[in-house]
């Protein structure tokens, strides 16, 4: 090989030589077996523009579209080419910031009005226009402070305030057409390589997320490598929109949000309560079976214990305090330090251990305006909150039986789900060892059952390591609940102890654990997980009974009165309205069965239920359809919930 050619090495070990200088564009397409549509690569592992020239000999390996890599340099892309074609339409708009996100992109800018949908639709057809005209999208590099002034000059502040937060004495820019925008890169060769985008949506986001800073206007979108890919996505957003909790909640009548009372605190309206005790007379049940205790905590306490704890210091932006006879209260955001309470009120032996309290607690987190969501993201919320306390050889039994309690519940509302085990934060408290300690725990239950997970680094609490349980709904989203968590710190802190066998006083450990999580949370999963179609053992109101005419309103009274003390939750639809009418308005309440009687029912003294998918069942008596109900209850819940749960 000559000194004018380098050696490239792909990625299945392939070499073959090229011309020095050559693009990573050329190289690719040369050595291409597959028909991957590439929109970066790799040079020696290092990700590159496809322009980029390879001086050198090295390994070359493409990163396609339809690549989670790929994916994101796409919609990043996109992102600069929205952001563009605003500079273009709103040449006063100054540009914050714009990434790929889960499914999408975005990106904040700062102008006089909010967007509309009419402009949402201008600055997709001038995108287009920029797509078609296949403009190159070059890299070019700038000393910091040249930057500054270059943003400074272009009035683009939230530029200028970025690059000041930066050390490195080079930065790196993107230029297409006349726009210009601060970027580490990768990105696509010219903006043609865009097929298939589309904007969704706008928004008010705070600058840097601070409710102190400008509020700007966030355009979300998204892009995919072809038509087919935004299409299903497109569909999947409007079965999203469908089964949304916060209009399924009014229009089932369940929930409610109001100024007066303030952000982020639900109101509960009768069948959304309803619902609401289900789940925890269920709870309540399923804990007692497997050998926990009730216990209540206050919602307020003394400030001291929450510096002791460390929650003053590490979680004190999270939460609330007042002051009463001079004394500083914190209202609690966790239920933890009660349950180190009643452990340490008496002396302990290792013939208590492990002890399981459980709680469902009330509790309040200072949560910031902007992040607010209908029930997945509240003030105010109660947590099937428990704490085990047990020696550290029980550890991993007590972390294996969390995790089938888990499991098995998940099971019975039909999730699926995936498990990540989050490491020690920066800002945590107790040593490097004691957090080894917990994080092999956790590992090792997991790889003792042979379930898989993943790592995030740095995602722990503050005061130990934990097992986070991510559901799948029926969209196929993930959504977290459940989660493990596994202390060493806060026992140490509170002086917690138990007589050993050697009859020494030795530390316990604390697993602090929730298998639905927030009830409310759990309760907008549901409601989006069903489309708001209950299970009959969970629906609100299991039976409408419909009269034809108000010759039959005494008979359906005496069915629905013979019903409830079966214990079926049944309603009665007695006004003066046509059938049809009546039958509708169940169906959009997802009633699992109508009971629709006539004159043929009163005389045969029976009922003919029909399902909410439609099919018509034979008459039968109050009490064969109590006897149904308690068997479906029973199948849908593995045999745990009948028909007098409540």
């Amino acid at each position: 090989m000559n000194s004018q050619e380098i050696q490239v090495t792909f990625s299945d070990g392939r070499q073959q030589a090229f011309p020095r200088g050559i693009s990573v564009q050329e190289i690719l397409k040369a050595g291409q077996k597959s028909k991957a549509n590439f929109v970066a690569a790799r040079i020696d592992g290092q990700m590159v523009d496809l322009v980029r020239r390879v001086e050198t000999d090295a390994v070359v390996e493409g990163i396609s579209s339809d690549s989670g890599e790929g994916l994101e340099i796409l919609r990043h892309s996109t992102a600069h080419i929205m952001a563009q074609a605003v500079k273009m339409l709103f040449p006063e708009a100054k540009v914050a910031i714009g990434p790929a996100i889960e499914n999408g992109f975005y990106y904040d800018f700062d102008v006089d009005r909010p967007f509309t949908q009419e402009d949402l639709e201008r600055i997709e057809a001038k995108m287009k226009e920029i797509i078609a005209a296949r403009q190159a999208v070059q890299r070019r590099e700038m000393a910091r402070e040249e930057a500054i002034r270059f943003f400074q000059e272009q009035g683009e502040q939230y530029k200028v305030e970025l690059l000041e937060s930066f050390e490195d004495p080079t930065v790196s820019f993107y230029q297409q057409g006349d726009f210009v925008d601060l970027c580490r890169g990768p990105h696509i060769p010219d903006t043609g390589f865009v097929k298939a985008f589309k904007l969704i949506s706008v928004a008010g986001a705070y600058w840097r997320g601070d409710e102190h800073n400008a509020m700007l206007q966030r355009i979300y979108g998204t892009a995919f490598p072809d038509r087919d890919g935004l299409k299903k996505y497109l569909n999947f957003l409007a079965e999203a929109q469908k089964r949304d909790h916060r209009r399924l909640g009014k229009e089932l009548d369940l929930f409610s949000f109001s100024d007066e009372i303030g952000a982020g605190m639900v109101i509960y309206h009768p069948k959304g309560a309803l619902i609401r005790h289900i789940l925890e007379t269920f709870e309540k049940k399923e804990h007692l079976r497997r050998g926990y205790h009730l216990v209540v905590g206050p919602t307020l306490l003394k400030t001291d214990l929450w510096k002791r704890s460390g929650h003053f210091d590490n979680y004190r932006e999270n939460m609330y305090f007042t002051e009463i006879d001079e004394q500083s209260y914190g209202v609690k955001p966790m239920n933890c330090l009660s349950h180190m309470l009643i452990y340490r009120s008496k002396i302990r032996s290792y013939r208590d251990l492990p002890l399981r309290y459980f709680e469902l607690g009330t509790v309040h987190r200072h949560e910031k305006s902007g992040v607010l969501h209908g029930l997945l993201r509240v003030r105010q919320f109660t947590q099937d909150d428990a704490h085990i306390l047990c020696m550290p050889e029980q550890l991993n039994r007590e972390i294996q039986n969390i995790i089938d309690f888990v499991i098995e519940v998940m099971g019975i509302f039909g999730f699926e789900y995936e498990m990540e085990i989050s490491t020690r934060p920066q800002k945590s408290i107790g040593t490097d060892e004691d957090w080894d300690r917990a994080t092999d725990a956790l590992i090792g239950a997991l790889e003792g059952k042979g379930i898989p997970y993943e790592i995030c680094q740095g995602e722990g609490a503050f005061y130990g390591p934990k097992i986070d349980v991510k559901l799948k709904d029926a969209l196929d989203r993930r959504w977290q609940c459940a989660t493990i968590q596994c202390d060493f710190t806060l026992p140490e802190r509170f002086d917690l102890s138990y007589i050993g066998v050697d009859g020494n006083r030795h530390r316990p450990v604390m697993l602090h654990r929730v298998i639905l999580g927030a009830i409310e949370r759990f309760l907008g999963v549901l409601i989006e997980h069903y489309a708001g179609a209950f299970p009959v053992w969970l629906a609100p109101v299991q039976a409408v009974a419909v009269t034809v005419t108000d010759a039959q309103v005494e008979f359906a009274g005496k069915v629905c009165d013979a019903l409830r003390d079966l214990g079926v939750r049944v309603d009665l639809d007695d006004r003066n309205e046509k059938l049809g009418y009546k039958i509708r308005e169940a169906q959009l309440q997802k009633v699992p069965y109508m009971l629709v009687i006539g004159d043929r029912e009163v005389a045969a003294e029976g009922i003919c239920p029909r399902r909410r998918d439609g099919v018509q069942m034979e008459l039968m008596s109050a009490q064969d359809f109590a006897v149904l109900l308690e068997k479906e209850c029973r199948e849908s819940t593995k045999g745990r919930v009948g028909l007098n749960i409540i």
